[in-house]
């Protein structure tokens, strides 16, 4: 009953997805005449036609998405994982104080302005690809997911290899890291989808087309498509026109560039799957 139960709910899970595959490969006019449902309506490849126009502006801003999410999620990893083993370390004398600062974090926010004046004017990242990266490097969440398991690992295995001669970054990546792979997982997850679906640092920052990144890409397309079609109905054009910009595909477009965006993501989640479920489980059980 529970494995038939779970199933039944996995299927309801499943549902969205297929709907958003079926309206990316169904006519437009059939979606604004009907709605979208399970199975293509009119099958039509408008959508990604429309998408992949100019196939290699896509394929660049998959490199660059690619790229970010690579080395952000690699040294945020590092940061953050040497951030943690030193909070939990009971010989550091400002533990309790830095604590504090990475928490006091979580509750106030110096706000857009300052954010802005800090990235453009102080360290002068505007149009650059150090915008994108630096912001998301660091989470006050994340790190106390990674915390909490460095703080399951008892204090004398770091004991033994102090005294075997270890150091302290030797007792990090030899000792520690190996016995967190699933916090690793977990928090690796979520820094590479943040880089990922990140597309606000695009549009504060960047300025360059060359430079977009794939989410923040695939949102100029769209509010141009909508802009464009706005533009045609309102203006005293030929009726031919009017009808040829009514007919780009919007609806199906949606559901087309989600596809495109979250496809790497939906492969990617199976290989980690295992070491995620025990890292967002961490803490949940004492004793």
């Amino acid at each position: 009953i529970a494995y038939s139960f779970c199933g039944l709910v996995a299927l309801c899970c499943l549902i969205p997805f297929v709907m958003i595959l079926s309206g990316s490969l169904s006519s437009e006019d059939e979606i604004l005449k009907n709605g979208f449902s399970l199975l293509p309506q009119k099958f039509s490849l408008e959508a990604y036609k429309t998408v992949f126009k100019e196939p290699m502006v896509v394929v660049r801003a998959y490199i660059t998405t690619i790229c970010l999410t690579i080395v952000g999620t690699g040294i945020g990893l590092i940061l953050q994982t040497m951030t943690a083993y030193v909070l939990t370390r009971k010989d550091f004398e400002w533990r309790g104080k830095f604590a504090f600062f990475f928490y006091f974090t979580t509750l106030f926010s110096g706000g857009l302005v300052p954010y802005f004046i800090l990235m453009t004017q102080t360290l002068k990242l505007r149009d650059n690809y150090l915008a994108l990266l630096l912001p998301l490097l660091f989470s006050v969440y994340n790190l106390l997911v990674m915390k909490s398991y460095i703080m399951s690992i008892p204090d004398s295995l770091i004991d033994a290899a102090k005294i075997d001669g270890c150091g302290e970054f030797r007792i990090l990546f030899r000792v520690v890291m190996p016995l967190i792979k699933p916090a690793l997982a977990t928090v690796g997850l979520f820094i590479a989808l943040a880089y990922w679906n990140d597309w606000y640092n695009a549009m504060l920052f960047i300025e360059s087309p060359e430079k977009y990144p794939l989410q923040y890409f695939l949102y100029k397309q769209i509010n141009s498509i909508e802009a464009y079609k706005k533009l045609i109905s309102n203006a005293t054009a030929a009726s031919s026109t009017a009808l040829r910009a009514i007919s780009l595909p919007t609806q199906s477009l949606k559901m087309a560039l989600t596809i495109v965006v979250t496809g790497p993501v939906v492969f990617l989640y199976p290989l980690a799957q295992k070491y995620f479920i025990q890292g967002i489980t961490i803490g949940s059980v004492k004793g």
